[in-house]
């Protein structure tokens, strides 16, 4: 009987007894046993805490305004399991999904796999079949033992660390850097978007024997001076200058995202011939589903996945750059294994009513309403907070009460970030 993706999904959740399950053997073999296929002749590996998603698509937008074919894998998934896997700027479809599934479970015969290591394998088969030029593989989770790193990266990419997934990476920024430093690969550029990275990263590449371009140093950014300028200039060590539009993604921060993946192209070797042209498009033009993503005007209402503090503190220096006094209301739910600490202190006052919403329904992960609105407490004693059961819910409370120059925002998971998007389909 054949199987629709739906089915596979729901498959592939039994064959291994836990989601994460950190290690390469499985993987690995299952890989060779497909042939070692490699996705593209030329891969940019990008791993890092926050900022992964916008830096690949970054990348993709670059090149692919440049003629070149890509391929991107990402996650998780917003509402489609296919938008992790796309093809020269398409979602791979179910059909094509359910064909390399079956091969990787042709391949893998006794052998377990996660959910993820499947879609891992899923994304490097598809990719090795589309003659692609340049394949764009986000990690998962840390860097060392995540099923990417089967493949050799030509450029590895750490964009930030911070603390998150502490069970599994460490309880440190340099322990953390550390397992992310190693998707880099001797003699190979690894480039390092934060200016201010942990020495676990820094000695780890060393390690490696990586050739490390660090943001600050191999590459510079600097906004145009004056207040009606919309420009930014990236100069890199060897002298290369740029003249560029902000991006059209919101957020001071993605200026960083930006100049990363710019270093990522820079560092490639033959498919560095991406003129300043396509740089400039893709800036203009790309945009991430969940990155403060504006869904709804009068009110604003903005949807985001950051769900640890350094992506709460870039919520927060984007609430400040707004003009005049804006009144935030946020709509919240986080998994169990988040700081919410954290997050609530990163935002602060800067949110004037918070909606706490329970995500147990949907995820063993998740955290009732109960238990993040006492964390809420906790931390902002203070905080004008109600509790609702269910993201949409607390949604329609917060629509209810926004006037129409207020601010809705809803973060803090994926979770939160796929039932507003869905919604606003």
């Amino acid at each position: 009987m054949t199987r629709s993706l739906a089915d596979w999904l729901t498959y592939q959740e039994s064959t291994h007894p836990r989601d994460i399950a950190l290690g390469l053997d499985r993987v690995r073999a299952v890989w060779t046993a497909m042939g070692s296929p490699r996705p593209a002749p030329k891969v940019i590996t990008v791993g890092g805490t926050n900022g992964k998603g916008s830096t690949v698509a970054l990348i993709e937008g670059m090149l692919r305004a440049a003629g070149y074919r890509v391929g991107c894998y990402t996650s998780p998934h917003l509402i489609r399991y296919n938008e992790r896997i796309r093809i020269d700027g398409i979602d791979a479809d179910d059909e094509a999904i359910v064909a390399s599934f079956e091969r990787i479970e042709r391949a893998r015969g006794t052998i377990p796999q996660t959910y993820f290591e499947f879609g891992t394998l899923a994304a490097i088969d598809l990719m090795s079949r589309a003659s692609l030029d340049v394949a764009v593989l986000e990690v998962g989770l840390g860097g060392r033992l995540d099923a990417v790193n089967i493949i050799d990266a030509d450029v590895a990419v750490i964009t930030t660390i911070d603390l998150d997934h502490q069970d599994w990476l460490g309880g440190d920024r340099d322990s953390i850097g550390r397992e992310k430093a190693g998707i880099a690969r001797a003699g190979r550029p690894a480039i390092v978007g934060e200016h201010a990275p942990p020495e676990g990263l820094l000695t780890a590449l060393a390690g490696l024997g990586a050739r490390v371009m660090r943001a600050g140093d191999s590459f510079r950014v600097s906004r145009h001076p004056g207040s009606g300028t919309r420009g930014w200039t990236w100069t890199h060590a060897d002298g290369t200058v740029l003249d560029l539009p902000l991006p059209a993604l919101d957020a001071p921060v993605q200026i960083d995202n930006a100049a990363t993946a710019i270093a990522a192209i820079h560092a490639l070797g033959p498919t560095r011939d991406v003129p300043p042209g396509a740089m400039r498009h893709a800036l203009a033009s790309v945009r991430v589903p969940g990155r403060l993503q504006k869904i709804a005007d009068r009110p604003a209402t903005l949807v985001d996945v950051g769900h640890n503090p350094q992506a709460a503190r870039a919520l927060a220096e984007w609430i400040d750059a707004q003009p005049g006094r804006v009144r935030v209301l946020a709509v919240y739910g986080a998994l169990s294994d988040k700081d919410t600490h954290g997050v609530i202190a990163a935002l602060g006052d800067r949110v004037n009513r918070w909606y706490v919403a329970g995500l147990d329904r949907d995820t063993p992960r998740g955290l009732t309403a109960d238990a993040l609105a006492a964390s809420l407490v906790a931390t902002l004693p203070g905080a004008v907070h109600a509790s609702f059961a269910s993201v949409e819910a607390a949604w329609a409370a917060a629509r209810a009460d926004a006037g129409e120059d207020d601010i809705v925002l809803l973060f803090g998971s994926f979770f939160v970030a796929s039932v507003a998007l869905a919604a606003a389909r």
